[in-house]
């Protein structure tokens, strides 16, 4: 996959980051921790935004199962029409599923991405979610926190802080499987 704006031949692995055994410790790390903090899974609910927070959630829910014997409800979120960068972008708008299977008024919402950047697609998120219903509370869990923040969001639950340049790029290979699981920065 190709990355934004970038040619494909120019791209280089400069590092791994995390390797699937990684990537399931930082999971399993988070879903402890968001569980600490909420008190257990009751009134949860976990919505991964499009694309790569998706099968994030899913594990995250899949832990949260083992952990405490609750099933927590999992969502998707598509958020490309809530960016504030839509009219700036070239490519066309890739239209994905939103699919929240609860309400969520007056839930917990735990939003799940991969990567946390500038911080615009979880701003866009929150917008995107609210149109939804109104949670009681908004959480933010990330695999990967690199910085360069450009908007005052944290996240709440992070895998692995990652200094990074505004010239590299991270990417998170993450599907169905665990069998390829790995996020690398490339220059």
């Amino acid at each position: 996959m190709p990355f934004l704006g970038v040619h494909v031949n120019t791209i280089k692995e400069k590092a791994l980051i995390l390797d699937k055994t990684g990537i399931d410790r930082a999971l399993t790390r988070i879903a402890h921790e968001l569980l600490e903090k909420n008190k257990g899974a009751r009134n949860l609910a976990l919505i991964g935004i499009q694309r790569g927070g998706v099968h994030l959630a899913k594990r995250l829910a899949e832990k949260i199962l083992l952990i405490e014997n609750v099933a927590v409800p999992v969502g998707s979120l598509d958020i490309s029409q809530y960016r504030d960068d839509i009219t700036f972008r070239k490519e066309n708008l890739n239209l994905e599923k939103t699919d929240i299977p609860t309400d969520i008024t007056n839930k917990t919402i735990i939003l799940v991405d991969d990567v946390l950047f500038t911080g615009r697609s979880a701003r866009a998120a929150m917008d995107a979610l609210i149109d939804c219903g109104r949670p009681s509370r908004i959480q933010l869990a990330v695999l990967i926190d690199r910085g360069h923040r450009e908007l005052p969001i944290r996240a709440d639950f992070v895998g692995k802080n990652v200094p990074t340049s505004k010239q590299e790029h991270v990417k998170v290979e993450i599907g169905n499987s665990f069998a390829d699981d790995r996020v690398a920065i490339y220059t």
